[in-house]
């Protein structure tokens, strides 16, 4: 088995001098990776950030989690991600994905999937050095090329949570960042599409697959969870199919779905409230250390390659703290 790696995923919501004091910490605390969402009006710039990360860190891999082909174009990605690979030394990766309901401000719906296939092929090709001439459902290349050089290999992750995306990724794309929640059905759900995916493309190995755990980790269960409730009620309006998996009613799917409102999960408080606890202990982090232990672990034996927190709440360091010293003790004893 690759050598097991952990990260944290942060929205870029925090003052520069704060922001920089968080990358550096994480880099000391041991974590691999540093992902930044790219949320159009929600933060401040991913590209930006993850510039100051590379700048106040040595080890880290920088990646955006996730941009799309909508509110950027693949050839301002190509040149983005590109430039801050080279400010880093090779340190980056590319979160991509269809896009999600912070689109809606903009007048935008999510990328169909074959102009994020096509996103992916562009963008190796562009970072190849090779003249583009593409014409996608929403974007086009004209003789297109970058007129500086790039690391032609920058990783490409595709974020899934459907079968079809799941698919995709297994296809095309050099690792998958998982959200379909933290128990073993839906992990091992999300890897037999991944699986079918990889078997499409003539059995090529299966990408890395990392996944994204939200939620908080405190000695107060109760507060934790209610800090990782927001997340909880993403799952009915994106992945319906591990609601399923994770027992969660159609009826009261439906019903969170109506009462979802707003563009990131965290304006969608009425219809997290609909949600039971224990639904919300499946998807997310949510519970103290003992909790965030039993997750990890059921995720790694259930075939993640890397595990990346996502604090949510007023206490995000607190809770990645907890997550570096609970991933010590489940990885230490392996």
């Amino acid at each position: 088995m690759s050598e097991l790696r952990s990260g944290v995923a942060l929205q870029p919501v925090d003052d520069p001098t704060t922001f920089s004091a968080m990358a550096r910490e994480i880099e000391d605390l041991g974590f691999d990776n540093l992902w930044l969402t790219d949320s159009s009006l929600h933060a401040r710039n991913c590209y930006v950030y993850l510039s100051l990360a590379a700048q106040c860190s040595t080890r880290l891999t920088l990646g955006t989690a996730v941009t799309n082909p909508l509110t950027r174009h693949p050839a301002i990605t190509a040149s983005a991600i590109a430039t801050v690979d080279e400010l880093s030394g090779g340190r980056t990766v590319l979160g991509l994905g269809a896009g999600d309901r912070p689109l809606l401000a903009l007048g935008l719906k999510p990328s169909p999937l074959a102009d994020l296939e096509a996103t992916i092929g562009a963008l190796r090709a562009l970072w190849s050095g090779a003249a583009v001439n593409l014409e996608a459902g929403s974007f086009s290349l004209h003789d297109a090329h970058l007129r500086f050089p790039a690391r032609p290999d920058i990783p490409v992750f595709v974020s899934a949570s459907g079968p079809r995306t799941l698919e995709l990724a297994g296809r095309l794309a050099d690792g998958v960042i998982l959200l379909v929640g933290l128990f073993p059905d839906a992990i091992a759900w999300a890897l037999d599409h991944l699986g079918r995916g990889a078997h499409q493309a003539g059995g090529r190995p299966r990408p890395h697959v990392a996944v994204f755990a939200y939620g908080a980790i405190d000695d107060d269960r109760d507060w934790a969870t209610e800090r990782a409730r927001s997340i909880a009620a993403w799952f009915p309006q994106t992945a319906p199919a591990i609601c399923r998996l994770a027992g969660l009613g159609d009826e009261l799917a439906e019903e969170v779905r109506r009462t979802y409102g707003g563009g990131e999960f965290q304006e969608a408080a009425n219809a997290a409230e609909l949600l039971p606890d224990d639904f919300v202990r499946k998807v997310a982090l949510a519970g103290d250390r003992s909790d965030a232990r039993a997750r990890i672990e059921s995720v790694l034996d259930a075939g993640a390659d890397s595990v990346h927190v996502f604090p949510l709440g007023e206490r995000r360091m607190d809770t990645v703290r907890a997550f570096a010293e609970c991933w010590r003790e489940v990885t230490g004893a392996r």
